[in-house]
């Protein structure tokens, strides 16, 4: 080892290493023996090679869109930050490890018996082994389920515990994570971009890999649906939860359907969900949504991102979920005060792994206790906050002496715990930073079983006594090497035969957010080319004239201000990349990222003053016409991609017909045959078609009536047509509804239009058609009852 002594941002890290505990080195200042592995490789890898290896994992994460959202108190704004993973991965002793992971299932297996008392026979209150204030007083015991853990049946079969470890070298939990734990798919994205780094390293070191881990947890989710994959749903809050992109990332990865409250109807008993091909039984629920949100019936009756009934569906049994409601009160710091006499009731043994020194201010003797040692030790709330309630900008401001002196039953105290540090490279240094590490638990039949790592967070500053991913801290891989070659595992079938068939039915919200990404990208381009064709005008000081107020109005139909041309395009452009960001789970990342890429291209443009305008519609036409060609060849062409396609042709539609109309309007101005020619694209098709000056009635017949014009209204009208018949319950030996009657009839009309017929008023009719067609198609698919059948009186 005095080779890696010599390391010079060793020596340094040594130097700067306090008395406490670090993972790296020993008292002596000697490397500990799984750390050398990954140390003699850094010693041995040149600078320019560390730097390009942490770049790849860094570039992985970018590509792949790893994100979690960042909530200020007080402020409304959020801001959506890149995963931060930091090099190198924390490595575990295996023999350490071997004794963690008992100390785990046994406090798992704890948890669970302590829920199953809480919410059934209630003896250790009966008994006095705990206050009744403790779930009298908190907001998580749910007093509509407070029967449900005499079922028999796990409350908990998914959680986290968070750990710490204190200068004498020894592991304390610092909470329990049951509520819905996050954290399970960013360890699998930082396990993935760590591998990128140290390919070679994570084999020579034989790390656990993870995927056995939701191996099992998927088969028991599998089991719990009765073998059907297609009845279990991941239950999310919402695009703009903090780690919405996991829920997403972990949906795609096990295979399940990532739900909102809103795809979710309760009949009778039973929780369906909407899709467009009608409603689709759940049997399993991935929770990942605070359980006060649930259901607005017989919980927070303001909550909008719930489903009425879906405690009842509970209840019946027909509905099992991950975690069930009502056991984020395993997270409260007041249980903590009584682990040795409730683990001592529960399992008649001590936890193997204690929990920080806890005081509930709740008791007499504890509360004068804490008042005499206030200097130590540090209070917090001794039950979860509500999900209803504001955050708090800054905890030590809370009153917390008119808290005690209320009675003291919502404050414990806390020892205030001193963490070790871990190594971390910053501005190419190894610098010492606190750690905590998060591990995650599952249970199926045969037991508890621990994922071999987690992740671990760590602290921005070197003096941190807590660490929070909302606060600025980053991450880690956590390493677990093994003696034994790790067993290849994977999540794919390993049959070698295999059926093709086709998706699962599709949920109505991502129908209909699949319909409006189609309408947005397209609104996003009509308004992007009205932009270009107005600018160049302007900039070729051409005569300002009535073409010029006509082109003004129109982009103003779209917010687009002549002074502030970007400033418009960018909230058109937000607007498709934010309704993208809803449907991860289903769309191409490559799509996404290319609508990202384009947001960040207008900001760019908006924040310079003397921006080129033609410049930038030219950009950002290029970036539009990659992300139409990555939905083209990169997207599974079955209902998703349906429904969008029919909202790029509805919307192309009626804005091509809708600008036609109003450039044509009247006498149409100077400048208008040009201006619609320029608008679609087709000026090149226009010399090769006519051997004539220009006139109105073979624009029109170009821009509007040409069926083999992919710009026309004629050709987005038989596009809509094909993609229409290919949409579910559609049937051709069936009586046409009326949407299929109103798109049958328009592809006539423009079919056997002449171009002299082409006026505003058939400009218009044709308009006020597709915007019909767009409602009745919403009415039918993507509306709260999926298979109903419009057949509304409307004039045809």
């Amino acid at each position: 080892m005095q080779e890696t002594a010599s390391w010079s941002p060793l020596t340094r890290y040594a130097s700067l290493v306090g008395t406490g505990r670090d993972e790296m080195l020993a008292d002596d200042g000697s490397v500990r023996s799984q750390y050398r592995p990954l140390v003699d490789a850094l010693v041995a890898m040149p600078e320019a090679e560390r730097e390009s290896r942490f770049r790849s994992a860094s570039q992985y994460l970018s590509e792949a869109g790893v994100h979690h959202r960042i909530y200020r108190p007080g402020d409304a704004d959020e801001e959506e930050r890149e995963w931060p993973l930091s090099q190198p991965p924390l490595v575990v002793d295996p023999a350490e490890w071997a004794g963690l992971e008992k100390g785990l299932v046994q406090r798992a297996e704890f948890l669970e018996r302590l829920l199953a008392d809480i919410y059934g026979e209630r003896a250790l209150v009966r008994d006095g082994v705990l206050p009744g204030a403790i779930l009298g007083s908190n907001p998580e015991f749910l007093r509509p389920l407070a029967g449900q853990g005499l079922s028999g049946q796990p409350l908990i079969r998914f959680i986290a515990v968070d750990l710490g470890r204190g200068p004498d070298g020894r592991w304390w939990v610092l909470g329990d994570r049951t509520q819905a734990p996050s954290g399970a798919g960013f360890a699998l994205e930082n396990r993935v971009a760590t591998s990128k780094a140290f390919p070679d390293l994570a084999r020579q070191m034989n790390v656990e890999r993870l995927a056995a881990f939701f191996q099992r947890f998927r088969e028991m989710l599998h089991g719990l649906a009765g073998g059907d994959m297609s009845s279990i749903g991941l239950l999310t809050p919402g695009p703009h939860n903090e780690t919405y992109f996991e829920h997403a990332y972990l949906a795609r990865y096990l295979g399940l359907l990532l739900l909102e409250g809103g795809d979710l109807v309760v009949h009778r008993d039973r929780a369906d969900v909407r899709t467009v091909d009608g409603f689709q039984p759940i049997r399993v629920l991935w929770r990942r949504l605070d359980a006060e949100f649930c259901d607005p019936l017989e919980l927070f009756g303001g909550s909008r991102i719930g489903t009425p009934g879906l405690l009842r569906a509970i209840r019946s049994g027909a509905l099992a979920v991950i975690n069930a409601p009502g056991s984020g009160i395993l997270e409260s710091r007041a249980l903590m005060a009584f682990q040795k006499p409730l683990a001592k009731a529960l399992i008649g043994a001590e936890l193997a792994l204690p929990t920080i020194a806890t005081w509930w201010c709740g008791q007499k003797a504890e509360r004068r206790f804490v008042e005499a040692n206030l200097h130590r030790l540090q209070l917090a709330s001794a039950f979860p906050p509500a999900a209803t309630a504001q955050p708090v900008a800054d905890p030590v401001a809370l009153d917390w002496a008119d808290a005690l002196t209320a009675g003291g039953t919502g404050v414990v105290a806390e020892e205030i715990a001193a963490l070790s540090t871990a190594p971390v490279f910053i501005d190419g240094q190894l610098e010492p930073r606190p750690v905590t590490w998060r591990v995650f638990l599952s249970r199926d039949d045969r037991g508890w079983h621990v994922m071999p790592g987690g992740f671990a967070r760590i602290a921005d500053s070197r003096d941190a006594r807590a660490v929070s991913m909302q606060a600025g801290g980053r991450s880690a891989d956590v390493w677990v090497p093994s003696r034994e070659t790790p067993r290849p595992v994977t999540l794919l079938p390993r049959e070698r035969s295999f059926v093709r068939r086709v998706p699962g039915a599709l949920p109505a919200r991502a129908a209909d957010n699949l319909f409006w990404l189609g309408r947005y990208a397209e609104r996003c381009e009509v308004a992007t080319r009205l932009v270009r064709l107005y600018a160049a005008r302007v900039g070729e000081v051409l005569p300002s004239g009535e073409i010029d107020a006509r082109l003004e109005a129109l982009l103003a139909e779209f917010g687009v201000a002549p002074d502030a041309m970007a400033k418009g395009l960018l909230a058109l452009a937000r607007r498709a990349a934010d309704t993208a960001s809803r449907i991860r789970d289903r769309f191409s990342p490559d799509g996404w990222r290319t609508l990202d890429e384009l947001v960040e291209l207008i900001q760019e443009a908006h924040a310079e003053k003397d921006e080129d305008t033609v410049a930038l519609a030219n950009q950002i036409l290029t970036r539009l016409s990659g992300f139409t060609g990555l939905v083209r060849e990169n997207m599974y062409q079955f209902a998703g991609w349906r429904f969008m396609q029919c909202g790029r042709r509805i919307e192309r539609g009626r804005m091509s017909a809708h600008i036609a109309s109003v450039l044509l309007a009247g006498d149409a101005p100077e400048g208008a045959l040009e201006g619609l020619l320029e608008f679609t694209d087709s000026r090149v098709t226009y010399r090769r078609r006519y051997s004539v000056d220009l006139s109105r009635e073979t624009v029109v017949d170009l821009t509007v009536l040409d069926p083999l014009n992919p710009r026309s209204v004629a050709f987005q009208v038989n596009s809509l047509v094909d993609r229409l018949a290919e949409l579910p319950g559609m049937h051709a030996a069936e009586t046409p509804d009326l949407m299929s009657r109103r798109i049958a009839r328009l592809k006539v009309r423009l079919q056997t239009a002449d171009a002299t017929e082409v006026d505003t008023a058939f400009l218009d009719r044709v308009e006020a058609d597709l915007g019909l067609i767009s409602d009745l198609l919403t009415e039918r698919y993507l509306l709260s009852s999926p298979g109903a059948r419009p057949d509304r009186a409307a004039p045809e």
